[in-house]
């Protein structure tokens, strides 16, 4: 055997550690390549994952906030409801509060009419009674001035005066009689006096209307 045989071997031997190196380092690079891809397509996957999750987390909050201000609306609508359904019964209890009043009130001053027709009957008698009765007369009087201003404190107030125009609303015709002294159609005598209560009817005043000789007279109500 020659010299140079070894040295043939030993080339051929470093030449196949190197291919064998080679082809190790490729492979590992090739790995390391579908490695890196693939930690790419889960990052990509994950990351699609998490859009998909805060969209989905988006619409529900959305959806919550929605049907929150549709809530809102409609406890407003009913505290609205609510409200104006306390202001009517207030106003109702108000109406009826004051009607029963004005009812109590209407029945009490129609009794007291009464006592004050009398008065003025037993002061109008006066005249043709004697000297000795001044004094009872004249506790009549105040007496009778006491209760009219209380009425009016009240709202009471007398209605129909000699020479007023006939009012149908406010005058009941007992009578028509031709004048000359009076304008046609006014009131020349009161029989009885009519009495309001804040401006509303408590009984019309009987009284006796003028009428001239060329005009009528409209006493209908």
């Amino acid at each position: 055997m020659s010299s140079d045989q070894p040295n043939k071997n030993a080339e051929t031997n470093a030449a196949e550690e190197n291919e064998t190196q080679a082809s190790t380092t490729a492979t590992a690079n090739e790995h390391a390549d579908s490695a890196s891809e693939t930690t790419s397509a889960d990052a990509a996957k994950a990351t699609a994952a998490e859009g998909d999750a805060s969209a989905e987390r988006v619409a529900e909050l959305e959806l919550a906030l929605n049907n929150a201000e549709q809530q809102a609306h409609e406890h407003r609508e009913k505290a609205l409801r609510a409200v104006a359904e306390m202001e009517n019964i207030r106003r109702r209890s108000a109406q009826e509060v004051d009607k029963a009043h004005k009812f109590a009130l209407e029945k009490f001053a129609n009794e007291l009419l009464t006592t004050v027709d009398n008065l003025e009957r037993a002061l109008q008698l006066a005249g043709q009674t004697d000297e000795s009765a001044k004094n009872f007369i004249e506790g009549i009087e105040l007496t009778y001035k006491s209760l009219v201003s209380t009425l009016e404190k009240f709202g009471v107030e007398a209605v129909g005066a000699e020479g007023d125009n006939f009012n149908p609303d406010l005058h009941q015709a007992m009578a028509m009689q031709e004048s000359s002294e009076h304008a046609n159609n006014t009131v020349m005598a009161v029989m009885q006096k009519g009495y309001t209560l804040s401006g509303r009817l408590l009984r019309p005043a009987m009284v006796m209307v003028a009428r001239n000789s060329d005009s009528g007279v409209d006493t209908k109500a």
